[in-house]
């Protein structure tokens, strides 16, 4: 790593209450001043255009003055930062980090009281945060709400989900920013908690596009003891404010100094694939804290999952009106249940076969009979199969295949249930070798009226990363909050869920063909998704014949998905019996990498469509993955990011010309030519569709 930091201003100048700072291409100008009531605020500009109308920072604190006026400046320092870095998995083998920065210390003129404003501005965007030192009269305090404003200039077209507490698995809504409105929403075909914070709140990250075409993201980064930020949203006056998930009794926070809060976040460019490609947010957060990361592996993995949400089988042994009506309290087989010894053991064989590193098992524990939307504390204990179940003789079988498996652990909601039995868990796993486990947070949270996105649930959340790394094993979190870059700080925290998976598609009116196109733009820049791509049976009516439901994409489009929706933890999500039918198209899954070397993104439009190029970490492999939305697309990219003097075998997995996501999804066509770096491609992307392309050197 090479690291470079140069402080270039450092003075006392309690009389100058405006600052400026660029970015380090000088295109992003911040402003920061004080207001004549000492109210800071700031200002930012991208290119001399307006983005962000001068907006008010501070905080306001319960039982004690709020840190939000009668401010001075005390001091300010300015400092750049330029380092490279490397993930341990990650899109790229070396992120560079580059930023000028501003702390700004104010001081109240009545209390004495201290606050710092850090600053730091980046090529493609904008970060602040507060800091509290220590001081004698803010020792212990409570934070009841941010006055952390965002005023835009205008009605920007805006990507959002609704201010859910609880949840964030709802699909995007494209609208104007006057027409957020949660009131007009239909929910019935959400799995949302009702914990709806009121009509004009929005969750963040919120990617907006200008009507003069400036791409802006409002997020915010290493959320570290501290609730997730929601934006409030004013109708018709486009001015968003921070809003903090609050606990039980409607405190946000409880902080001692000294202590930060987390980074607020304004990414802003004219080109949609500088937001897209940014690691802002990563670059936000701490360095690993794990020393030897040896043993953090990137993972491709099969499971007993889908085949529960297509009605084949189910998590539970005997079947909640079985399990109710045995009368000694015993258990009798339903004769449905997925996770059984000789069922695991198919995937297995399945995974041995073709070269995937792991399988997950779903429902292997007892209490499925019993867990959903009863508020249970006690339900799982993480440790006790059921009697289908051997735990020693599947794993024993994988381990004799070169097979790890891939604990499961759904807390139902039940927190400090899962946290006293979270050690006894994982000396299971270490005892049986399993290299990492997915976590589920379904239902409401257990102690109540904590929401999954307060702050005592992000503390969960890291501690459990933490817990993990300190037995050397991979988390994969579902239904937690989102991630904002923690994955830096521990990087054995490899993938979580927190938006709406491709599972919806199964039950539900499901994902609309944008949706892929938008979780690039929000979800993704906080860390990796586990999205469980691969989908190859479309339409559920092939489980039921009553069934309507379907997966809104082309079977091409599942494949392109391995490449535009990053994870080093990858699902091939069908059932085996569905790609050994579609074996020519499986093939990408099976080639496709998981871990980067590097990443081209040669074309996005948030909602539109988006086209990545990867190149594998362990090889001289490419990949190229592009989707679209509802509607069908022709593009031709450069394949300049090859390298020059090689050629390559392109096989190209795209759409016949009649598919289409809806009434034709299985359509597609497998075809291979030679290129080179100079060539051009044409890309064929049918309504609802995908190209996948995997380019091998050749010479």
């Amino acid at each position: 790593m090479k690291k470079y930091t140069m402080l270039f201003l450092l003075s006392v100048v309690s009389f100058v209450n405006a600052q400026s700072l660029q970015s380090p291409s000088k295109e992003i100008t911040l402003d920061f001043k004080l207001t004549s009531s000492g109210l800071p605020s700031y200002s930012v500009t991208y290119k001399t255009k307006p983005i962000v109308l001068e907006s008010l920072l501070g905080l306001k604190l319960k039982e004690t003055t709020d840190l939000a006026t009668n401010f001075k400046v005390e001091s300010t320092a300015n400092a750049t930062f330029n380092e490279s870095w490397k993930p341990v998995l990650g899109e790229q083998a070396s992120i560079v980090n580059h930023y000028n920065e501003m702390t700004v210390a104010l001081v109240q003129d009545k209390t004495g009281r201290k606050l710092n404003i850090i600053f730091r501005v980046f090529n493609e965007g904008v970060a602040f945060r507060y800091d509290f030192p220590r001081q004698k009269d803010l020792n212990y305090f409570i934070i009841s709400d941010e006055v952390t404003q965002f005023n835009l200039t205008g009605n920007h077209k805006t990507f959002w989900i609704p201010g859910d507490f609880d949840s964030q698995e709802y699909a995007y809504n494209e609208t104007k920013l006057s027409e957020v409105d949660n009131d007009k929403l239909d929910l019935n075909n959400a799995i949302a908690l009702k914990s709806i914070a009121g009509r004009y709140i929005i969750q963040s990250p919120l990617m907006m596009k200008s009507d003069s075409g400036i791409y802006l993201n409002i997020f915010e980064a290493a959320v570290v003891n501290y609730p997730v930020m929601h934006l409030n949203v004013v109708p018709n006056e486009y001015k968003l404010s921070a809003r903090l998930v609050p606990n039980a009794i409607g405190d946000k926070a409880y902080l001692q100094t000294p202590c930060v809060s987390p980074w607020r976040t304004i990414m802003v460019s004219d080109d949609a694939r500088d937001i897209v490609s940014s690691k802002m947010i990563l670059n936000l957060n701490e360095p690993s804290k794990i020393d030897d990361t040896s043993w953090i592996k990137p993972m491709k993995y099969v499971g007993v999952w889908w085949e529960m949400h297509v009605g084949k089988s189910t998590w539970d042994f005997a079947g909640s009106q079985n399990a109710q009506n045995a009368a000694d309290g015993s258990l009798k087989p339903s004769g449905k249940h997925g996770a059984t010894t000789a069922n695991t053991k198919r995937y297995i064989d399945f995974a041995a076969k073709n070269g995937f590193d792991g399988v997950l098992v779903e429902g292997w524990n007892v209490g499925w009979e019993d867990w959903f939307g009863n508020w249970k504390e006690n339900v799982f204990d993480f440790t006790t199969p059921y009697p289908d179940y051997n735990l020693k003789e599947v794993n024993d079988y994988a381990k004799s295949k070169g097979v790890k498996m891939i604990m499961h652990h759904e807390t139902s909601g039940s927190v400090a249930n899962y946290e006293r039995h979270l050690d006894r868990a994982l000396n299971l796993m270490k005892e049986y070798g399993y290299p990492a486990a997915k976590s589920g947070y379904v239902g409401r949270i257990i102690p109540r009226g904590e929401f999954h996105d307060g702050q005592t649930m992000v503390n969960h959340f890291n501690f459990v990363a933490r817990r993990f790394a300190d037995y050397k094993m991979m988390i994969n979190s579902h239904e937690s909050s989102r991630p904002t870059g923690y994955g830096r700080t521990y990087p054995n925290y490899i993938a979580a869920e927190a938006a709406r998976g491709n599972e919806f598609n199964a039950w539900s009116t499901g994902n609309p063909p944008m949706h892929e196109t938008i979780l690039p733009f929000t979800r993704l820049l906080g860390g990796p998704m586990d999205y469980t791509p691969g989908i190859f049976e479309i339409k559920m009516s092939y489980y039921d014949k009553s069934k309507t439901e379907q997966v809104h994409t082309t079977l091409a489009k599942q494949l392109a998905l391995y490449i535009t929706m990053y994870s080093p933890l990858q699902m091939a999500a069908d059932l085996p019996e569905n790609y050994e039918k579609y074996s020519d198209a499986f093939q990408f899954i099976k080639d496709v990498a998981v871990d980067w070397q590097d990443s081209k993104y040669l074309e996005a439009e948030p909602g539109d469509y988006l086209t990545i190029a990867r190149k594998d970490k362990k090889s001289e492999n490419w990949f190229l993955g592009a989707i679209t939305d509802e509607n069908a697309r022709k593009s031709k990219v450069s394949l300049d990011f090859l390298s020059p003097g090689k050629k390559y075998k392109a096989t190209i997995y795209q759409d016949s010309k009649t598919a289409d996501w809806k009434t034709n999804p299985i359509s597609y066509e497998i075809k291979t030519q030679i290129v080179t770096y100079k060539d051009f491609i044409q890309l064929n992307l049918a309504k609802g569709g995908g190209t996948a392309i995997s380019f091998q050197p050749i010479n």
